[in-house]
Formats: C-alpha cells, structure tokens, sequence
C-alpha cells in the first residue's frame, strides 16, 4: 500500500481544540452542539472552523494553516468569539479541561452520522464512556524520511507535554489520584493510544494496509494514536494533551510542541540521531505523568536516568529558545514556566474542590471563568 505524504516546505501550525458545553446553571453537560452550530454558524464569517465531534455535548475549534503561534491564536480567539453570542442565547458555557468532573455518560447524546454510530457499535461500552476533550497540534514536515523518526523522538517528550496540560483528574465525581484520566481513558479505544515506532516508511505503510485489510479501520484517521503522521496534510499531529482552559496555556503548549518537532527535524536533517526510548520507558513515563502531572519522575534515556519532569523542562526550555526565536515564539516559549509556577489545571481544580469541601459545581465554575477571563 502507497500512502503519500504531502511535504510541507515551512514548518506550518494547526490547531484543534475541544471544548465542552455546560449549563449555565446546572454546570452539567448539554448536548445542544447542533443548535449552537445552527444559530453560530450563518453568523460566522468563516463557519468550516467550527466542527462536531462524537457527542452533541463537544465542538472543536481549528484554524487555518498557520505560520506562528501568534497567528494560530488569534484564528482561535476570533472563533471562539464569533460563537459566544449563540451560547449567551442557549445558556451555555464552554469549558476546558480533559474531562468532566461529574457529567453521567448515560446522559450524552452521539452526534448524527455514519461513522459515529460505527465507532459506538463497535468500542460499546468504552466508547461511550469517551467523555474526554484534548488539544491537538499539528506541524508541517517537509519529507516523509524524517516524519517516523521525529515521531520516535517526540515521545520522549510525550510526558511533559502531559504533565504540563494535565486537567482530568476527577471522574463520575470521584477524584481518581490522577492528574489526567483522560489519558488512560482515551487509550482503550482501538487503534488510540501511543504509536508503534516504526523506523521506515515503508512500515508504516504496511501496518496501514494490514488494518485497512483486516477492517480494523476504514480510513487512514481512524488510527487514534497520541502522535500520528496526517500524510494528506504533511504534518506531524501530537495529540498528547488534555483540553487547555486558557489562551496563554494554549500558546505555551502550542509553541512547546511547535519547537519541539521543529528541532529535532532540524537534528535529524543535519545527520543527528536524537534520543529514542525504548517502547517499555515511554509506556512508563505516559503513565507516570498521567498519575503524579508534574510531579512526575521521568525516565530520559535507554541508560534508565531519571529526573523530575519539571527540572527537565526548564533546561528544555533553554535548550528550544534559539528554535523559538526562529519561529517567532519566545514569549510563549517562555510562559511554559509560568504554567509550572501557576500550577497545572489538575491541580487547580483539585484546590477549588478541597476549598469547598468537595463541591464539583463550583470546580466547573473556576473552569469556565478561567476561559472567559482569558479572552
């Protein structure tokens, strides 16, 4: 089987980002993403960036191809307010985190559609438990040669982006001792999890063909994985992070993974053979920052050295600022150490929960008004 990638000649951005819909009331989920779409988009001068996703109670936001982080932000800020009148009309409120801190899955309603229907008829009971919402990052490769080994070395990285947007810890109202549930929910999809790490791509092509054969999937995109060739669009998509809550924490994991993928291109294409862990590390390490955030102790290389993720990141950081220079993102680069200082969203909400003794209404509240106050 041939599955062309489409090179991109600049290292372009994409971005999705999913939100939810609650209640202004009630903060429980709302599965009116079909009437929001009906009144938001004759509304909106550019409708084809809002989109529907498997339940009625999701939309995700996309940009167009873009060339900075800055740009990619203002096509998602100019989104997100083009379609906050509909909400003001329905009652809604949009809300970012990894999951849904007491929403029933019983309750949720699938979105219309052939394909939606198929993945249910087929994942059951797991399928609709997927009450999970993430950010996905794609960027643009120029040859197919180095997108697999980028992949490979991007996941050694797989578990500070993690730690960093980790925002699902409390599930069916009980906090799981996870900083994201969303993470090991979402793996036990087929297909979804983390990727093989082929070295050709000509391995890629025939794992392809086998699921196509098979009819493990029907399309290309029905391989979920957590970091995936998009060969129709010559980009590397990370689909690692849960659901961000906040414009400067959506820049900063944007501009991370944008540098991220860029350098090690660049590495790769002047002959360099970046780190790549061995299956069992980066299997370990999506756990370990899916259980303890940043307060994960990850393993950094196949010599087994540990570190704390957040000692990793700020030598990182340093490491990405000439990248991010280049790119034209050193302030967003840099506000990746804010997000340490700050606390990340699981532990945001785990204060809100503690300070009032357990209410879950008003963890939603700090959700949504963190949003709203990023605008």
């Amino acid at each position: 089987m041939r599955i062309d990638f489409h090179g991109s000649p600049e290292p372009t951005l994409g971005v999705e980002w999913e939100l939810a819909l609650v209640d202004r009331h009630s903060r429980d989920l709302v599965n009116e993403a079909a009437h929001l779409f009906a009144r938001a988009r004759p509304r909106m001068p550019q409708p084809h960036k809002l989109h529907q996703e498997l339940l009625r109670n999701t939309i995700e936001l996309v940009t167009d191809v873009c060339h900075t982080v800055e740009e990619a932000m203002a096509d998602l800020r100019g989104t997100l307010t083009s379609i906050l009148p509909a909400c003001e009309e329905l009652g809604i409120d949009l809300f970012g985190a990894g999951t849904h801190p007491f929403a029933s899955w019983t309750t949720q309603r699938l979105t219309a559609g052939h394909r939606y229907a198929e993945l249910i008829n087929r994942t059951q009971w797991w399928g609709r438990q997927m009450l999970i919402w993430g950010l996905h990052v794609h960027v643009g490769l120029p040859v197919r040669e180095r997108v697999l080994p980028v992949l490979s070395a991007m996941l050694t990285y797989y578990p500070h982006l993690q730690a960093l947007s980790a925002s699902s810890p409390i599930w069916s109202g009980v906090d799981t001792g996870y900083a994201s549930n969303r993470a090991l929910m979402f793996q036990q999809l087929p297909t979804a999890g983390l990727p093989f790490q082929f070295t050709e791509w000509s391995e890629y092509e025939a794992f392809a063909h086998d699921q196509l054969t098979t009819g493990v999937i029907d399309v290309l995109s029905e391989i979920r994985w957590d970091l995936r060739p998009a060969p129709h669009l010559g980009t590397l998509e990370t689909r690692v992070c849960d659901g961000v809550a906040t414009f400067s924490e959506l820049a900063a994991l944007t501009a991370l993974t944008h540098c991220l993928v860029v350098d090690l291109d660049r590495r790769i294409a002047a002959g360099e053979q970046p780190p790549v862990l061995p299956p069992w590390h980066v299997q370990e390490n999506k756990w370990r920052a899916a259980r303890y955030g940043l307060d994960a102790i990850v393993i950094l290389d196949s010599d087994n050295h540990e570190r704390l993720v957040t000692e990793d990141l700020a030598d990182l950081l340093d490491r990405l600022a000439p990248v991010a220079a280049d790119l034209g993102c050193q302030r967003e680069l840099a506000s990746v150490a804010d997000m340490i200082t700050r606390g990340a969203s699981y532990q945001r909400q785990r204060a809100v929960a503690e300070r009032t003794s357990g209410d879950l209404v008003a963890v939603v509240d700090s959700v949504v008004r963190e949003l709203r106050e990023s605008l």
